[in-house]
């Protein structure tokens, strides 16, 4: 019989927002997989929790090295609870790996669902919450930040991000090139913590913010693109929105129709314009 891998949500700040199962996952694993293991003793000691089976470390750092060492355990039968320092596992923290591993070995996987600081600040931002997508952390570096920013300015779904305090300035200031300087967001900070803080404006008011030394766990709201008036896009926007679409994979005819179908004109509109492009670059 194989074991069970058990996905253990974590709370976001107040150890009280712990669901009651976390608990009792500690103390009947076999093993801990946690990403930082003295935090996790001290969240255990906050639960009255005591593992009584092995914890080990499972950060970024190792945990390409030691996913194989806990998919054998868990094809030999062992239940491994995997923690990650706040949240769900695997959501932009380790567990990816983990989970792929015990999948395709036909290992059981279940979770105890915990406080999500993705659901908490969309919730709180003010912003429309019925279609949302969760971006992760901004690339570091400028050029790559920009890239990847106007891979969605015209995603009109609300966008989710992770950052920190360091990055801050510079990714809302990013933000704001490419997005536009009035468009809607939040920054929430501290989610659950004792000086939580969520602000609340335009991308440009909110990059001078910024400036000002914020610090703490933030997660940055922005509203998704406003649907553009039908026939309001000029022949080069039709171009780009094509260009940025197929740089991101997708085949061209795919991309021209997708265009077209937002912007609300005819196909041969959004290719003509692509044909138009191509012949000024050349």
């Amino acid at each position: 019989m194989t074991g069970t891998l058990v996905l253990a949500g974590t709370p976001i700040g107040d150890p009280s927002d712990a669901p009651p199962r976390l608990a009792t996952e500690l103390g009947a694993a076999d093993i801990v997989a946690a990403e930082d293991t003295r935090r996790l003793r001290r969240l255990a000691q906050a639960l009255g929790a005591e593992p009584k089976g092995r914890i080990v470390s499972y950060f970024e750092g190792n945990e390409a090295a030691r996913t194989p060492e806990l998919a054998e355990a868990l094809e030999n039968g062992a239940r491994v609870v995997l923690v990650t320092d706040a949240g769900m596992p695997s959501v932009s923290d380790p567990g990816y790996r983990l989970v792929a591993a015990a999948v395709e070995r036909g290992v059981r996987v279940t979770a105890v669902p915990g406080p999500s600081a993705v659901l908490t600040a969309l919730a709180l931002s003010g912003l429309p919450v019925d279609r949302f997508c969760f971006e992760g952390f901004a690339p570091r570096k400028q050029g790559e930040r920009l890239t990847r920013l106007r891979e969605v300015a015209d995603e009109r779904r609300t966008l989710v991000w992770f950052e920190s305090p360091h990055r801050l300035e510079a990714t809302l200031a990013a933000m704001a090139e490419v997005f536009g300087a009035g468009r809607p967001a939040a920054v929430c900070r501290e989610l659950t913590k004792t000086y939580e803080e969520v602000k609340r404006g335009p991308l440009g008011e909110l990059a001078e913010w910024a400036a000002r030394d914020v610090r703490g766990e933030i997660t940055i709201v922005v509203r998704g693109a406003e649907p553009p008036e039908p026939g309001a896009l000029d022949a080069a926007e039709l171009a780009r929105r094509v260009a940025v679409r197929e740089e991101a994979g997708e085949r061209r005819k795919e991309a021209i129709a997708e265009v077209a179908r937002e912007a609300g004109v005819p196909k041969r509109e959004v290719f003509d314009a692509v044909v138009a492009a191509k012949n000024t670059r050349s």
